[in-house]
């Protein structure tokens, strides 16, 4: 494989969700430590690769949605010399981008000598490996042993958006994700909130986007309303920072969990049908319950007890004296 011994730009290729980005972070993490002085920029969605931006794995964001751009999935197509010229800047292309034809990597060539590297779009779903291993694999062409596979953000926190000089922790619940297969019934999720709002002082960090409508607002209702802060339809970095100042987070098989994950938040992901071996968030921080017949049937109990023993781990910890309303 041809690749510059001192590359100035490289450009990784990014579409997908939220969880496929944050899992693409190990990648942009290699390039960030083999190549200390390059430009790492990301062709993907800026609302999602912002954070990238944000924790210093990425230095600029392109849109992939640029009418520019759409050209470039069209064999044979003349290409304007903007185009040219955007990716004759970069040494290194890496692409992740759903590209069946090679029409894009064929394009790519066209316009310029740069080295490209075909990542895959998306992992196997029954693979034997982590998707993270998977979408590294190509950076093994470059000499690259044994990359981190986990993913791992910080936000630098500008200004104080939870009150973490409190003794109070905070708890942060995400009852949604991208798939009703993939949600905890909303009555269990009443049910554990109801509980815990009544056996713990800590505040509530309600997580809510599009997906969850009223179902955020519902289950906020059931914690004190001095003890809630709902989190309504932030932007990622936002949704980032306030995340990074909680004690603890809750949620489903979904694109914020892993943010969480990676964020280093102690993390319970209640597990749907999804292979946790391709797809689960990776870190020391995660645990993940599930039911084998399916989330639906995980009970009440047995999350409400992974709770309290979060709970209890962080109010043991140095700095966090709270206690019970019991």
């Amino acid at each position: 494989m041809r690749f510059p011994k001192s590359p100035t730009r490289i450009l990784v290729v990014r579409g997908g969700a939220i969880g496929d980005f944050i899992l693409t972070l190990p990648v942009l993490a290699a390039f960030r430590g083999h190549c200390p002085k390059a430009a790492i920029e990301v062709l993907g969605y800026p609302h999602i690769a912002e954070l990238a931006v944000a924790g210093g794995l990425a230095d600029v964001v392109y849109p992939i949605e640029s009418p520019l751009l759409s050209q470039m999935f069209v064999r044979g197509d003349v290409l304007p010399e903007s185009v040219g010229q955007f990716f004759r800047r970069f040494d290194l292309v890496i692409s992740y981008i759903y590209d069946p034809d090679c029409i894009f990597q064929e394009n790519v060539r066209r316009l310029s000598r740069v080295t490209y590297l075909r990542g895959c779009h998306r992992p196997d779903e029954h693979a034997a490996q982590h998707a993270t291993m998977t979408l590294l694999e190509p950076l093994r062409s470059l000499g690259f042993d044994n990359p981190d596979p986990v993913p791992r953000l910080r936000i630098p926190i500008t200004n104080q958006v939870l009150d973490t000089e409190s003794a109070v922790p905070t708890l942060a619940v995400h009852p949604g994700s991208g798939s009703t297969r993939k949600n905890w019934p909303e009555d269990s999720w009443a049910n554990l909130l109801g509980q815990l709002a009544k056996r713990t002082n800590w505040h509530l960090l309600m997580i809510a986007g599009e997906a969850e409508g009223q179902r955020a607002d519902r289950l906020a209702s059931l914690w004190p309303k001095n003890r809630v802060t709902l989190a309504r339809n932030l932007s990622l970095t936002r949704l980032a920072a306030l995340l990074e100042s909680a004690s603890a987070f809750v949620g489903h098989d979904s694109g914020i969990t892993h943010l969480a994950a990676a964020l280093g938040v102690e993390t319970l992901a209640l597990w749907g049908p999804t292979n946790p071996v391709v797809w689960r968030p990776l870190g020391a921080n995660v645990r993940l319950l599930a039911n084998p017949v399916g989330i639906s049937e995980l009970g009440v109990e047995a999350v409400l007890d992974a709770c309290l023993e979060l709970i209890e781990k962080k109010s043991t910890q140095p700095g966090n004296l709270t206690g019970s309303n019991a």
